[in-house]
């Protein structure tokens, strides 16, 4: 974890947990269309201390199984700093790396940068890699994989699955740059050694895998009153991704859980709501409205301009919902828009 997100995370310590053995061991080796990428390639994991690392542990173990060519880890350097926002030991510990090409063939050399991923020397390291393979810290995530995509560069990176709504990310998404992997951990090993539950992660990956290819069987049929348009948006809503209509071919808003089942040969992306991102297909902007919460609280805001409104004949029970003079609305989550491909 980089200095500059020390702050955030004095106020929130979710950017300092660590990945599991057995959810590295899951995603590579429960799925083998992974593994012919692996074989004779460089593995750089430019956020690890490979004496603690899952994922150092994890390739050091598979490295001939896995056919790699050479396997690369580095230390951050942790500051005073860091080890203080922890309660650990304040002494300061050197960055290093780790270069691994055989079984007993195993070199340590120290770095004369602090290991970031961002330092000349990682940089170097990157440029001379074909993979890279790590749980970046997420507080820096638009910045890491804008790093990636640059260089031009594989990855298979865990991260937030909300990263769809940054504006940095997103257009990478929409640009057949980066797609979803195959799992969603659950569990991380925090710095204390606890274990930390967090529902919002899942792999990343530009790594052409069997799941990109497949296409969703699509069985329902179009009718208006069972796929509403929005009121602010010229697509209609889907809430469910099993319920994509088979004859439909204009402008969808569907769930971002789609990103699971998107094949790019089947779909496009052309936006997403809750973002400047697909803007253009945005109809109108509210006033002010009336929001009455689920525990029946009157407030005055603008959040209706946040992402798609639905009109509704009542009010919805146990939901937040909308006013504006006589006519009442719901707000879906961020809704992925898309549109089959002929």
């Amino acid at each position: 974890m980089a200095i500059k997100s020390l702050d955030s995370a004095k106020k929130n310590k979710n950017d300092e947990f660590y990945t599991r053995f057995d959810d590295i061991s899951e995603e590579i080796l429960g799925h083998k269309d992974y593994q012919e990428h692996f074989k004779g390639k460089v593995i750089y994991c430019n956020c690890d201390d490979p004496a603690e690392s899952a994922f150092a542990d994890f390739f050091k173990l598979n490295f001939e199984y896995l056919g790699l060519k050479k396997l690369i880890c580095t230390r951050y350097a942790h500051s005073k700093l860091l080890w203080d926002l922890y309660g650990k030991d304040p002494v300061k510990r050197e960055g290093y790396k780790l270069e691994i090409t055989g079984r007993n063939n195993c070199k340590k050399t120290n770095i004369n940068g602090n290991g970031d991923f961002r330092s000349k020397e990682s940089l170097e390291l990157l440029k001379g890699a074909d993979i890279v393979c790590t749980n970046p810290p997420f507080s820096l995530f638009r910045e890491y994989v804008t790093q990636l995509i640059e260089q031009k560069k594989k990855f298979l990176i865990i991260g937030p699955v909300n990263a769809i709504t940054y504006k940095e990310f997103f257009p990478f998404i929409a640009d057949n740059k980066v797609w979803g992997g195959y799992g969603h951990p659950k569990k991380f090993i925090m710095p204390d050694g606890g274990i930390k539950s967090l529902g919002n992660v899942q792999w990343w990956t530009n790594l052409l895998i069997n799941k990109r290819t497949e296409r969703i069987e699509l069985v329902d049929k179009y009718t208006p009153d069972r796929y509403p348009k929005f009121d602010n948006y010229d697509a209609i809503n889907i809430d469910n991704v099993k319920h994509i209509p088979c004859d439909y071919f204009e402008t969808m808003g569907v769930p971002i859980s789609f990103l699971d089942k998107y094949n790019p040969e089947q779909f496009e992306i052309v936006g997403i709501t809750k973002t400047p991102i697909g803007s253009h297909l945005r109809t109108k902007i509210y006033n002010k409205q009336e929001q009455i919460s689920k525990d029946g609280k009157h407030s005055y805001v603008t959040k209706l301009n946040d992402g798609p409104a639905l009109c509704v004949e009542e009010p919805p029970k146990n939901k937040t919902y909308y006013r504006i003079k006589d006519k009442l609305y719901i707000s879906p989550y961020a809704r992925l828009l898309i549109r089959r491909k002929k």
